[in-house]
């Protein structure tokens, strides 16, 4: 079995991150995960196929600063976890009065080290976030843990508070906002920090998740990120974004026909590292 974690692992190309949204779930054993491994050993094999993944449970109930370490601890020097921020912290009535409990989320996943990546501060659909709210709970977001700069996601799920004031104020933040390329959720692609954070929501029942033209669509627009540029085919609601020399892009694989995301978060890395 330990023949499986001989290879090296791959390796982030041109600052493009992929992955998908956790790595627990039961149709991966039989389409992704390698016959008799067991599950304590998913991690460790999921984090040499992909080169990023996002901790979903994080947003149930936040982990013991050793449940952290041991994540850290299983996976290669070069892979990256993101990470969505507890409900009970999106979820409350006052913003303005979390900071405890966002100082208190921000130091125990400190414990991944160089592999924290982003975090993802999600507001669902039913949340009515104000302006005002907004900004004073980004202005108490940290900025680094334990000397190393932190970055910040920010997904609003309510379709009415996304607009062009909605974007400036994500700038002045340089707080990246979530594209989600979803039929459900409200779908931007405006660029507001120095990262790009998309989370590709269509994969369809088939061998690589989504189609390869798609995926290959997906690389040249990864790669587009990745050199600083904007996207203006995709849909955008605020003012263009000011030119970079380069973002670093994440990318991941979520939902819609999940059992085949590792499927198609591993043909987009091939992509990436294979250009025609």
């Amino acid at each position: 079995m330990d023949d499986l974690f001989a290879s090296p692992p791959p390796l982030a190309t041109d600052g493009i991150r992929v992955g998908i949204g956790g790595w627990t779930f039961a149709p991966w054993r039989k389409n992704f995960y390698p016959d008799g491994l067991v599950q304590r050993r998913e991690l460790e094999y999921a984090s040499r196929q992909l080169t990023a993944i996002e901790i979903n449970g994080t947003y149930y109930s936040a982990q013991k600063p050793a449940t952290y370490a041991s994540w850290r601890d299983q996976t290669p020097d070069a892979f990256v976890f993101s990470a969505k921020a507890p409900k009970r912290i999106m979820q409350s009535r006052s913003l303005a009065s979390t900071r405890a409990q966002v100082e208190d989320f921000v130091g125990g996943i400190a414990e991944l080290g160089p592999k924290l990546g982003p975090l993802v501060w999600q507001f669902e659909a039913g949340r009515r976030v104000e302006v005002d709210e907004l900004d004073g709970f980004l202005a108490l977001l940290p900025r680094d843990v334990d000397g190393r700069p932190l970055r910040h996601a920010l997904e609003l799920r309510d379709p009415a508070a996304v607009d062009a004031d909605f974007i400036e104020l994500a700038r002045r933040h340089q707080v990246a906002t979530v594209f989600t390329d979803s039929t459900e959720h409200p779908s931007f692609a405006d660029l507001t920090a120095d990262f790009v954070y998309a989370r590709l929501m269509r994969s369809q029942p088939i061998d690589t998740g989504y189609p390869p033209q798609e995926l290959a669509q997906w690389a040249e627009r990864a790669r587009a990120w990745s050199r600083g540029e904007d996207i203006a085919e995709l849909p955008h609601v605020g003012e263009p974004a000011p030119v970079l020399p380069r973002r670093d892009v994440f990318l991941y694989f979520i939902s819609s026909a999940k059992e085949r995301n590792p499927a198609a978060a591993m043909a987009l890395i091939r992509a990436l590292a294979n250009p025609q």
